[in-house]
């Protein structure tokens, strides 16, 4: 009878322990373990690719769909064409345009901005998926539900590892 008693207790305790560990989790605003992330990509993409890798190391669950209209994607979602770079990425009601930086994707999943969503125009050297050498400073635009764009951040490219 004391092995239960003991075993029980430690049951209590190991459940009470989790359960104080996800209410943590939860009150920093963490994201769940595995979010999905949908990714419109051409199919002969590798940046697009290594940009997918970066993302599901981040935690991000990947569905891709590769295409080879992605410009008729990209209108059909709303992309502006000057923000345009070569792949759209889609979570939460969001757009991630481009080589946008997994943490920025998860502090827009996690606080839920007014946005439309980030874009990263163009391929620039150092940007997750597009690291090598010579790598550049980037920025990261916000795009609000009325169309205006700002800059969200601005990034030190990172040369390949």
């Amino acid at each position: 009878m004391l092995e239960f008693i003991d075993r029980r207790a430690f049951l209590v305790r190991a459940i009470a322990v989790t359960g104080a560990g996800l209410l943590a989790t939860r009150e920093l605003g963490a994201l769940p373990p595995a979010t999905r992330l949908t990714v419109y990509k051409d199919p002969q993409c590798g940046c697009c690719k290594a940009w997918n890798t970066a993302m599901t190391k981040a935690g991000f669950a990947i569905d891709v769909r590769d295409t080879a209209d992605l410009s008729s994607v990209k209108t059909s979602l709303g992309v502006p064409e000057s923000l345009a770079s070569c792949h759209t990425g889609v979570a939460g009601g969001y757009l991630f345009e481009g080589h946008v930086p997994p943490d920025l994707v998860q502090k827009v999943l996690r606080e839920r901005p007014a946005l439309v969503g980030l874009f990263v125009p163009g391929m620039p050297a150092g940007a997750p998926g597009m690291e090598g050498p010579n790598p550049e400073s980037y920025q990261i635009i916000a795009v609000s539900r009325d169309g205006r764009q700002s800059v969200y951040a601005t990034r030190a490219g990172k040369a390949q590892a």
